[in-house]
């Protein structure tokens, strides 16, 4: 989609649904071979935002045709309750991928749980075993939003061999993977944070900006430079109600080649790339 300027909107909504059909046509097959694809879905406590995310990835795996088991348990439930539940759903043949989903409540150890899951059932690649193969170069589970990054990138044929990224926040989920991600495409990559000083003068060398910071629209026109690449991974709820992004959408547009909206950029890539992870620990779990 062509925006002002022959400036490229990266419509993650139809990306997304082009994934989520590749995933929906190998869950077909496997069913032949009698094989039915489920993702358990633990959700602790009552946070708002957790249960729209926890809803969607029900309808995704409705839509792709998988078998979806919902979790729900209250938020005073035991560290060692939750533990038991994911035991039980580990050594379930029938069960081929589990997603915690994230933030726990505080007396609840994430590192822990994240650790409890088996790895070849981390469809959430949050295990510190997919994070080493990850960081090696090596075949694992990848985190679904630096993925669904990756995927956007690839379906734009946005090339990343010997581009400038700078990637801004270096959270495990997204910040650090994206990195990685990013130096494996031969992208030349900086990270910046916080503490970066002259982060304006990092950020604007960029041929590749990707925006994680959490903070609304902290990507501002002056720190970009004509014809970059914006990938915004910002969700953030303004005091109106409106959502917006890390990035200044209005004003950095008219200097990038290519930007991704908030909502309907990165945020439906997620979800996606957690059904086609699913679909990949299926196949694996069942030696195909």
């Amino acid at each position: 989609m062509v925006g002002i300027n022959n400036m490229k909107l990266i419509n993650g909504k139809e990306i997304s649904a082009a994934v989520k059909e590749r995933a929906a046509a190998e869950v077909a097959k496997l069913k032949e071979q009698g094989i039915e694809v489920c993702l358990a879905v633990i959700l602790v406590g009552d946070d708002p935002a957790s249960q729209v995310y926890v809803g969607n990835k029900k309808k995704a795996c409705e839509a792709c045709g998988m078998r979806s088991l919902e979790y729900r348990l209250p938020a005073d439930t035991k560290q060692e309750d939750l533990l038991k539940l994911i035991a039980n759903l580990n050594a379930d043949k029938t069960v081929n991928g589990i997603l915690c989903q994230l933030p726990l409540p505080k007396h609840i150890d994430e590192d822990t749980i994240t650790s409890a899951i088996l790895p070849e059932k981390d469809v959430d690649g949050f295990h510190p075993v997919n994070a080493g193969l990850l960081l090696s170069g090596k075949e694992g589970f990848l985190p679904c939003t630096p993925a669904g990054i990756m995927e956007m990138l690839k379906y734009e044929n946005i090339d990343c061999k010997g581009k400038n990224c700078v990637v801004i926040g270096r959270s495990n989920i997204v910040g650090k993977p994206a990195a990685l991600l990013m130096l494996a495409a031969d992208a030349t990559v900086t990270v910046c944070h916080s503490r970066t000083v002259n982060l304006k003068e990092a950020v604007k060398a960029a041929d590749i900006i990707i925006a994680a910071v959490g903070r609304p629209n902290f990507v501002t026109a002056d720190m970009v430079k004509d014809g970059a690449v914006v990938i915004d991974v910002g969700i953030n709820r303004l005091e109106n109600g409106k959502l917006c992004g890390d990035v200044d959408f209005e004003a950095v547009s008219t200097k990038a080649s290519a930007i991704t909206p908030v909502p309907g950029g990165v945020g439906p890539m997620t979800i996606a790339m957690l059904m086609q992870n699913t679909v990949i620990a299926a196949k694996k779990q069942n030696g195909i």
